[in-house]
């Protein structure tokens, strides 16, 4: 199974169809499973909690809802790829050829100890589902250039990934990583 990160960035980039396309293309008959980021709907969340001033825990749970709509979107561009929202239901689609699109369950999230906060985005919750799931591969589509070679230390630090992914993705999670421009994933 393959994890594949799509960043909420690709929306405003004018890289999401054509991302979209690359994915059905490569990947339709391996299967795989779509984290949608929360896009310019995230961005208007952390805009609103900086104005009025509510928790974390409510800016979380109106992210996760950022993801899900994001989700719905991307159904909506790819009406043949089903929206699925538990890990039972990612597992039990394993074998198939298939791309899901993931929407996450709050309820699970908490259950699994994932804390509310924006150190936490989309990106450490697909690190976190491709252990979970035990993906062979998570793939990270983002619209920022990303420089080979470069340590997730150094990425965290660039903001390209969000502060706790090195802790949902250390060396040893087993699952093969790669972290990619949208330009250069749709042109290989």
């Amino acid at each position: 199974m393959r994890v594949i990160k799509l960043g909420g960035s690709l929306l405003a980039s004018g890289g999401l169809i054509p991302c979209l396309t690359k994915i059905n293309e490569r990947y339709a008959a391996q299967g795989g499973v779509i984290v949608p980021g929360g896009g310019v709907m995230a961005d208007q969340i952390r805009q609103l909690q900086q104005e009025f001033g509510f928790d974390d825990r409510a800016a979380h749970k109106m992210a996760i809802l950022a993801m899900q709509q994001m989700g719905l979107l991307l159904k909506g561009l790819c009406p043949h790829v089903e929206i699925i929202s538990s890990i039972k239901q990612i597992t039990a689609a394993n074998n198939s050829a298939r791309i899901l699109i993931w929407s996450p369950d709050i309820a699970e999230l908490d259950k699994a100890g994932i804390p509310s906060s924006w150190d936490i985005t989309s990106d450490s919750l697909s690190a976190w589902l491709a252990a979970t799931v035990a993906a062979e591969e998570l793939l990270l589509i983002k619209s920022a250039t990303i420089t080979e070679n470069v340590s997730l230390a150094q990425l965290t630090e660039d903001q390209v990934v969000d502060k706790a992914f090195c802790i949902y993705c250390p060396d040893a999670a087993g699952f093969k990583l790669t972290i990619i421009n949208v330009q250069e994933f749709i042109a290989s």
